[in-house]
């Protein structure tokens, strides 16, 4: 079983359970005041694995077992059998510290999913396949790059007016945690990025 498949079941086995055990959900949950005050740090790593509900699940695992695949086989060539899964939990470690930095004194901050993890998946892939249609709510055909443009510009908008329950912060960080660490690993892959970009083959 490749990593993405297994990242994938045990997201789901445990946003399950959370759903049913308000206790579970509670020590799973990313809460910055209970990092501070009891060094509770497991919970950068935990709230990856938990959603809100259905639709945030489903969302997130359909876009990370539709693009976690192709990077999954860029980093087992790179960094062996564990790259990925360590790209992967990394990522949504970084997602989270900027919130945790802003909040870490608010009780009434809390937040959970995989979309750090699976922002620094999708634009990791962008680097390699720019023009790659994706798929928006699984219906709407887009290229990678007017995605990611779009996706950002939207991200910092709702940032900067503060509404909502979404943590785009945490969505911003991931993404540039995804394309820094992979052109890190391999510096190449600018050069192969603005080469697709500019010479796009449909």
């Amino acid at each position: 079983m490749n990593h993405t498949t297994a990242i994938i079941i045990i997201t789901v086995i445990a946003s399950i359970l959370a759903w049913q055990n308000n206790s579970l959900m509670g020590r799973l949950i990313f809460d910055p005041t209970r990092i501070s005050r009891y060094k509770q740090f497991d919970r950068f790593i935990t709230h990856g694995f938990i959603h809100a509900d259905g639709m945030h699940l489903l969302f997130n695992m359909f876009t990370l077992y539709f693009f976690g695949r192709a990077i999954e086989r860029f980093y087992l060539a790179k960094l062996g059998q564990f790259g990925f899964l360590a790209f992967y939990v990394i990522a949504i470690i970084i997602a989270a510290i900027p919130s945790y930095l802003k909040h870490k004194n608010n009780p009434r901050y809390l937040s959970l999913g995989a979309s750090g993890g699976v922002s620094a998946v999708l634009f990791a892939f962008i680097l390699f396949a720019p023009w790659e249609t994706l798929y928006l709510f699984a219906i709407l055909p887009i290229p990678a790059i007017v995605f990611a443009i779009a996706y950002t510009a939207y991200s910092l908008y709702a940032q900067k007016r503060g509404t909502g329950n979404v943590d785009h912060l945490a969505h911003l960080t991931g993404a540039a945690f995804g394309i820094i660490a992979s052109i890190l690993i391999e510096p190449s892959l600018v050069q192969h990025f603005f080469s697709h970009l500019l010479h796009p083959s449909f």
